[in-house]
Protein backbone atom coordinates (compact mmCIF):
# COMPACT_ATOMS: atom_id res chain seq x y z
CA UNK A 1 0.00 0.00 0.00
CA UNK A 2 1.43 3.37 -1.06
CA UNK A 3 -0.60 6.33 0.16
CA UNK A 4 0.13 10.05 0.13
CA UNK A 5 -1.64 12.68 2.21
CA UNK A 6 -1.25 15.81 0.11
CA UNK A 7 -2.70 18.21 2.70
CA UNK A 8 -2.33 17.95 6.47
CA UNK A 9 -1.65 20.78 8.95
CA UNK A 10 0.74 18.77 11.10
CA UNK A 11 2.24 21.97 12.49
CA UNK A 12 -1.04 22.94 14.21
CA UNK A 13 -1.18 22.69 18.00
CA UNK A 14 -3.80 19.92 17.75
CA UNK A 15 -0.82 17.63 17.14
CA UNK A 16 1.59 19.09 19.71
CA UNK A 17 1.05 16.41 22.35
CA UNK A 18 1.48 13.35 20.15
CA UNK A 19 2.90 14.39 16.76
CA UNK A 20 5.48 11.59 16.69
CA UNK A 21 2.83 9.00 17.55
CA UNK A 22 0.60 10.38 14.77
CA UNK A 23 3.48 10.03 12.31
CA UNK A 24 4.18 6.48 13.48
CA UNK A 25 0.55 5.57 12.80
CA UNK A 26 0.80 7.18 9.36
CA UNK A 27 3.84 5.14 8.34
CA UNK A 28 2.21 1.99 9.71
CA UNK A 29 -0.90 2.73 7.62
CA UNK A 30 1.22 2.79 4.46
CA UNK A 31 1.80 6.49 3.89
CA UNK A 32 4.81 7.34 1.77
CA UNK A 33 4.74 11.12 2.08
CA UNK A 34 2.77 13.94 3.71
CA UNK A 35 2.55 17.55 2.50
CA UNK A 36 2.19 20.26 5.17
CA UNK A 37 0.78 23.54 3.80
CA UNK A 38 1.33 26.90 5.43
CA UNK A 39 -1.52 29.29 6.16
CA UNK A 40 0.59 32.32 7.18
CA UNK A 41 4.27 33.11 7.66
CA UNK A 42 4.51 31.48 11.10
CA UNK A 43 2.90 28.23 10.00
CA UNK A 44 4.95 28.23 6.78
CA UNK A 45 8.12 28.43 8.88
CA UNK A 46 6.83 25.63 11.10
CA UNK A 47 5.96 23.47 8.08
CA UNK A 48 9.49 23.86 6.72
CA UNK A 49 11.02 22.96 10.10
CA UNK A 50 8.91 19.81 10.31
CA UNK A 51 9.79 18.85 6.74
CA UNK A 52 13.47 19.33 7.46
CA UNK A 53 13.22 17.04 10.50
CA UNK A 54 11.44 14.11 8.77
CA UNK A 55 12.50 12.80 5.38
CA UNK A 56 8.94 11.80 4.36
CA UNK A 57 7.44 15.19 5.19
CA UNK A 58 7.36 18.06 2.70
CA UNK A 59 6.13 21.65 2.95
CA UNK A 60 4.17 24.22 1.00
CA UNK A 61 4.52 27.86 2.00
CA UNK A 62 1.88 30.51 1.59
CA UNK A 63 -0.64 32.92 3.09
CA UNK A 64 -4.22 31.63 3.32
CA UNK A 65 -6.94 34.07 2.21
CA UNK A 66 -8.17 34.32 5.81
CA UNK A 67 -4.71 35.68 6.70
CA UNK A 68 -4.66 38.25 3.88
CA UNK A 69 -4.60 41.20 6.30
CA UNK A 70 -1.05 40.15 7.29
CA UNK A 71 0.20 40.52 3.71
CA UNK A 72 2.92 43.02 2.78
CA UNK A 73 6.16 43.14 0.78
CA UNK A 74 8.04 41.54 3.68
CA UNK A 75 5.69 38.55 3.54
CA UNK A 76 6.32 38.09 -0.17
CA UNK A 77 10.08 38.25 0.36
CA UNK A 78 10.03 35.80 3.25
CA UNK A 79 7.90 33.31 1.32
CA UNK A 80 10.43 33.45 -1.50
CA UNK A 81 13.25 32.79 0.96
CA UNK A 82 11.38 29.87 2.55
CA UNK A 83 10.59 28.41 -0.87
CA UNK A 84 14.31 28.07 -1.56
CA UNK A 85 14.47 25.16 0.88
CA UNK A 86 14.61 21.84 -1.05
CA UNK A 87 11.79 20.39 1.10
CA UNK A 88 9.38 23.08 -0.15
CA UNK A 89 7.50 21.70 -3.16
CA UNK A 90 4.60 24.14 -3.59
CA UNK A 91 3.17 27.56 -2.82
CA UNK A 92 0.10 27.19 -0.62
CA UNK A 93 -2.36 27.21 0.89
CA UNK A 94 -3.52 30.20 -1.14
CA UNK A 95 -6.79 31.24 -2.73
CA UNK A 96 -10.09 32.89 -1.82
CA UNK A 97 -12.52 32.40 1.07
CA UNK A 98 -15.83 34.26 0.97
CA UNK A 99 -17.30 32.11 3.77
CA UNK A 100 -15.19 33.21 6.76
CA UNK A 101 -14.89 36.67 5.19
CA UNK A 102 -11.93 37.66 7.37
CA UNK A 103 -10.43 39.96 4.75
CA UNK A 104 -11.92 42.21 2.06
CA UNK A 105 -12.46 40.34 -1.19
CA UNK A 106 -10.34 42.72 -3.32
CA UNK A 107 -7.43 42.24 -0.90
CA UNK A 108 -7.84 38.46 -1.02
CA UNK A 109 -7.71 38.55 -4.81
CA UNK A 110 -4.60 40.76 -4.77
CA UNK A 111 -2.77 38.46 -2.34
CA UNK A 112 -3.82 35.42 -4.35
CA UNK A 113 -2.50 36.91 -7.60
CA UNK A 114 0.81 37.96 -6.04
CA UNK A 115 1.41 34.47 -4.70
CA UNK A 116 0.48 32.90 -8.03
CA UNK A 117 3.05 35.15 -9.67
CA UNK A 118 5.61 34.04 -7.08
CA UNK A 119 4.84 30.41 -7.87
CA UNK A 120 5.31 31.12 -11.57
CA UNK A 121 8.69 32.78 -10.97
CA UNK A 122 9.84 29.84 -8.85
CA UNK A 123 8.29 27.14 -11.09
CA UNK A 124 6.38 25.69 -8.14
CA UNK A 125 2.81 24.33 -8.27
CA UNK A 126 0.11 25.86 -6.09
CA UNK A 127 -2.25 24.46 -3.45
CA UNK A 128 -5.51 26.37 -3.85
CA UNK A 129 -8.23 26.99 -1.26
CA UNK A 130 -11.70 28.12 -2.27
CA UNK A 131 -14.84 28.40 -0.16
CA UNK A 132 -18.09 29.98 -1.27
CA UNK A 133 -20.19 32.15 1.04
CA UNK A 134 -23.12 29.73 0.57
CA UNK A 135 -24.03 26.78 -1.66
CA UNK A 136 -26.14 29.14 -3.77
CA UNK A 137 -23.52 31.86 -4.18
CA UNK A 138 -20.77 30.55 -6.47
CA UNK A 139 -18.88 33.85 -6.77
CA UNK A 140 -15.83 32.63 -4.85
CA UNK A 141 -15.02 29.59 -6.94
CA UNK A 142 -15.85 31.50 -10.12
CA UNK A 143 -13.37 34.22 -9.09
CA UNK A 144 -10.79 31.51 -8.35
CA UNK A 145 -11.31 29.93 -11.78
CA UNK A 146 -11.01 33.28 -13.55
CA UNK A 147 -7.82 34.23 -11.69
CA UNK A 148 -6.30 30.79 -12.29
CA UNK A 149 -7.20 30.98 -15.98
CA UNK A 150 -5.39 34.35 -16.27
CA UNK A 151 -2.34 32.91 -14.51
CA UNK A 152 -2.28 29.75 -16.59
CA UNK A 153 -2.45 31.80 -19.78
CA UNK A 154 0.71 33.63 -18.65
CA UNK A 155 2.41 30.30 -17.92
CA UNK A 156 1.54 28.92 -21.34
CA UNK A 157 2.91 32.05 -23.00
CA UNK A 158 6.30 31.62 -21.30
CA UNK A 159 8.46 28.79 -22.69
CA UNK A 160 10.26 28.55 -19.33
CA UNK A 161 6.95 27.60 -17.64
CA UNK A 162 5.99 24.75 -19.98
CA UNK A 163 6.18 22.02 -17.33
CA UNK A 164 4.30 24.03 -14.69
CA UNK A 165 1.63 25.03 -17.22
CA UNK A 166 0.80 21.36 -17.83
CA UNK A 167 -0.08 20.70 -14.16
CA UNK A 168 -0.04 24.01 -12.26
CA UNK A 169 -1.49 22.78 -8.96
CA UNK A 170 -4.35 21.27 -7.00
CA UNK A 171 -7.65 22.71 -5.84
CA UNK A 172 -7.75 21.16 -2.41
CA UNK A 173 -10.76 19.72 -0.56
CA UNK A 174 -12.88 20.32 -3.63
CA UNK A 175 -16.47 21.42 -2.99
CA UNK A 176 -17.46 22.86 -6.36
CA UNK A 177 -19.78 21.38 -8.95
CA UNK A 178 -18.99 19.24 -11.99
CA UNK A 179 -18.94 22.12 -14.47
CA UNK A 180 -16.51 24.07 -12.29
CA UNK A 181 -14.34 20.98 -11.90
CA UNK A 182 -14.25 20.59 -15.67
CA UNK A 183 -12.91 24.16 -16.04
CA UNK A 184 -10.16 23.37 -13.53
CA UNK A 185 -9.28 20.08 -15.23
CA UNK A 186 -9.01 21.89 -18.56
CA UNK A 187 -6.52 24.28 -16.94
CA UNK A 188 -4.45 21.27 -15.85
CA UNK A 189 -5.31 21.22 -12.16
CA UNK A 190 -5.67 18.16 -9.97
CA UNK A 191 -8.70 17.87 -7.70
CA UNK A 192 -8.12 17.15 -4.00
CA UNK A 193 -10.66 14.94 -2.20
CA UNK A 194 -11.05 14.85 1.59
CA UNK A 195 -13.09 13.13 4.31
CA UNK A 196 -16.56 14.48 3.39
CA UNK A 197 -16.65 12.05 0.44
CA UNK A 198 -17.19 9.32 3.07
CA UNK A 199 -20.19 11.02 4.70
CA UNK A 200 -23.54 9.29 4.19
CA UNK A 201 -25.22 12.45 2.84
CA UNK A 202 -22.43 13.30 0.35
CA UNK A 203 -24.30 11.92 -2.66
CA UNK A 204 -23.48 14.83 -4.98
CA UNK A 205 -19.80 14.82 -4.02
CA UNK A 206 -19.56 11.12 -4.81
CA UNK A 207 -21.18 11.72 -8.20
CA UNK A 208 -18.61 14.43 -8.82
CA UNK A 209 -15.72 12.13 -7.87
CA UNK A 210 -17.10 9.50 -10.25
CA UNK A 211 -16.89 12.04 -13.09
CA UNK A 212 -13.19 12.81 -12.53
CA UNK A 213 -10.56 10.40 -13.90
CA UNK A 214 -8.36 8.75 -11.28
CA UNK A 215 -5.40 10.30 -13.10
CA UNK A 216 -6.54 13.74 -11.92
CA UNK A 217 -7.37 13.01 -8.25
CA UNK A 218 -5.33 13.60 -5.12
CA UNK A 219 -6.32 12.40 -1.65
CA UNK A 220 -6.02 14.56 1.45
CA UNK A 221 -7.00 14.65 5.10
CA UNK A 222 -6.85 18.42 5.75
CA UNK A 223 -6.09 17.23 9.30
CA UNK A 224 -6.93 18.08 11.98
CA UNK A 225 -10.18 18.96 10.14
CA UNK A 226 -12.70 17.10 7.93
CA UNK A 227 -12.33 13.73 9.61
CA UNK A 228 -13.79 10.88 7.53
CA UNK A 229 -16.34 8.33 8.62
CA UNK A 230 -16.07 6.31 10.91
CA UNK A 231 -14.06 8.85 12.98
CA UNK A 232 -16.14 11.91 12.12
CA UNK A 233 -16.21 14.33 15.05
CA UNK A 234 -12.70 13.42 16.21
CA UNK A 235 -9.36 14.89 15.24
CA UNK A 236 -8.28 13.96 11.74
CA UNK A 237 -4.78 12.61 11.05
CA UNK A 238 -2.78 11.32 8.06
CA UNK A 239 -3.49 7.62 8.70
CA UNK A 240 -7.16 8.34 7.99
CA UNK A 241 -6.45 9.23 4.35
CA UNK A 242 -6.94 5.52 3.77
CA UNK A 243 -10.70 5.97 4.30
CA UNK A 244 -10.79 8.57 1.52
CA UNK A 245 -8.93 6.16 -0.77
CA UNK A 246 -11.33 3.35 0.14
CA UNK A 247 -14.37 5.45 -0.77
CA UNK A 248 -12.81 6.50 -4.08
CA UNK A 249 -12.03 2.84 -4.85
CA UNK A 250 -15.69 2.05 -4.28
CA UNK A 251 -16.87 4.97 -6.44
CA UNK A 252 -14.51 4.12 -9.32
CA UNK A 253 -14.91 0.35 -8.95
CA UNK A 254 -11.15 -0.07 -8.61
CA UNK A 255 -9.12 -1.89 -5.99
CA UNK A 256 -7.79 0.08 -3.04
CA UNK A 257 -4.24 -0.69 -4.17
CA UNK A 258 -4.93 0.80 -7.61
CA UNK A 259 -6.37 4.00 -6.11
CA UNK A 260 -3.49 4.31 -3.65
CA UNK A 261 -0.89 3.73 -6.33
CA UNK A 262 -2.50 6.11 -8.83
CA UNK A 263 -3.09 9.00 -6.39
CA UNK A 264 0.43 8.61 -5.02
CA UNK A 265 1.80 8.74 -8.58
CA UNK A 266 -0.32 11.83 -9.26
CA UNK A 267 1.13 13.53 -6.18
CA UNK A 268 4.65 12.68 -7.29
CA UNK A 269 3.99 14.03 -10.76
CA UNK A 270 2.67 17.33 -9.37
CA UNK A 271 5.05 17.94 -6.46
CA UNK A 272 8.21 16.35 -7.83
CA UNK A 273 9.36 15.21 -4.37
CA UNK A 274 13.08 15.80 -3.92
CA UNK A 275 15.03 13.31 -1.86
CA UNK A 276 17.07 15.27 0.66
CA UNK A 277 19.70 13.77 2.95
Amino acid sequence: MQLTDTHCHLDFNAFDKDRNVVLARAWEAGLERILIPGVDLASSRAAVRLAQAHHRLYAAVGVHPNSSLTWDERALGELEDLAADPKVVAIGEIGLDYYRDRAPHPLQRQVFREQLNLAGRLSLPVVVHTRNSSPQNRSCILDVINILAEWCAKLRADPRSKSLAEHPGVVHSYSGNEAEAQHLLELGFFIGITGPVTFRNAVELRKLVASIPLERLLIETDGPYLTPHPYRGKRNEPAYVRFVAEKISEIHNQSLNVVAEKTTANAGHLFQWREVD
